[in-house]
């Protein structure tokens, strides 16, 4: 089993360190993510490979951030995150190629990042010109071996769906976030895998409720306290072959965050090593 966490990567962050935790909390992978682009340097990159090697720690996965404004809400969410806000799309289009950069030298083949809250009108220029570069990034990176993946939440399956068929690249999959949809307001998660199940290469493991307002996200739970069913969501996942990473992220700090974090930890064990060994019974 693939087990790990997010790690946040920027200046100052001893990469080290933070594996040598990952490993003495029985962690063997991680996704970085970064949104300072200064990181992205050949030094960076060999102490990040450093690392991974003397602690084991496989990085499963780049989660590339990007500049300019962002709120997390459903008032100004859609006109400043991701790639569909025309106003951030080329410069944030232009970092995103630098982050597969960097992938590139850290030897990592998927990149992960909110797309933006895309449209769900298939004839919205807002749509027609992210897919447009969606597809200038998918085939730079496909010509190095890499896969794009999108973030869940701000988008229906549906529509996720539709923007995958419509860039048209074979270098394209999903990092399934088991909470995003439900503090979106988009989807049932685990029903969600039956839309778009056969394109995820990658997760974060959450939990949390629905939106009680129409201007703000649902509240992030430990998980099990929330509304994802994960042992659904898993045996879901199990059924149609997935075999990648369970990355837990928990968007708190301090002792709390750890505390929740192997809770996690060993609900998703004792989860996995259930279903798996009654899939071999």
């Amino acid at each position: 089993m693939k087990l790990g966490v997010l790690v946040h990567f920027k200046s100052g962050t001893d990469i080290f360190s933070e594996f040598e935790k990952l490993k003495n909390l029985d962690f063997n992978c991680c996704q970085l993510c970064c949104w300072d682009n200064k990181q992205y340097t050949p030094e960076r990159a060999d102490e990040v490979k450093a690392a991974s090697e003397q602690y084991g720690i496989e990085v499963t996965a780049l989660w590339a951030g990007w500049s300019g404004p962002k709120e997390w809400n459903f008032t100004y969410g859609p006109s400043t995150l991701g790639l569909v806000p025309a106003a951030y799309r080329g410069q944030r289009l232009k970092e995103l190629h630098e982050a597969s950069a960097f992938a590139q030298m850290l030897g990592v083949t998927d990149v992960i990042t909110h797309v933006g809250f895309l449209p769900e009108n298939p004839r919205d220029p807002d749509f027609t010109d992210t897919v447009g570069a969606l597809r200038n990034l998918a085939r730079a990176m496909d010509s190095r071996g890499q896969y794009f993946l999108f973030e869940t939440g701000q988008e229906t399956p549906v529509t996720m769906l539709r923007t995958i068929e419509a860039v048209g690249t074979q270098n394209l999959g999903i990092n399934f976030d088991t909470a995003n949809l439900i503090l979106y307001g988009k989807a049932n998660s685990a029903d969600a895998i039956s839309i778009f199940g056969q394109y995820v290469r990658n997760t974060h493991i959450k939990d949390g409720f629905y939106p009680t307002t129409g201007n703000a996200l649902g509240k992030q739970v430990q998980l099990g306290e929330g509304v994802a069913n994960m042992p659904l969501i898993m045996k879901r996942l199990l059924d149609i072959g997935y075999d990648g990473p369970w990355i837990i992220e928990r968007e708190i700090s301090g002792p709390k965050q750890i505390e929740d974090i192997i809770a996690a930890r060993d609900m998703l064990v004792e989860m996995y090593t259930m279903l798996t060994d009654n899939n071999t019974q």
